[in-house]
C-alpha cells in the first residue's frame, strides 16, 4: 500500500489515514487470518457459515 503525505499534513494524520486505508482494504483481517495455519476443512466450514450469514441477512432485509 502506498500513501502520499499531503502538504501540511502531520505524521499522526497520515498514519490515521493509512490505518483507515488498510482497514477498508481488508488487509488487517487477512493478516490475522493468515497468522495461524487453518485446515482446509475449517476454511470450508468458515466460508460456508459466512455464506449462510450473508444469505440470511440479505433475506431479512428484503422483508
Amino acid at each position: 500500500m502506498k500513501l502520499r503525505v499531503r502538504a501540511g499534513e502531520s505524521i499522526q494524520e497520515a498514519v490515521r489515514r493509512f490505518r483507515k486505508l488498510c482497514e477498508r482494504s481488508g488487509l488487517r483481517k487477512e493478516m490475522r487470518r493468515k497468522a495461524y495455519y487453518e485446515k482446509p476443512s475449517e476454511r470450508r466450514r468458515r466460508e460456508e457459515l459466512k455464506r449462510l450469514r450473508k444469505a440470511r441477512q440479505h433475506q431479512s432485509s428484503r422483508v
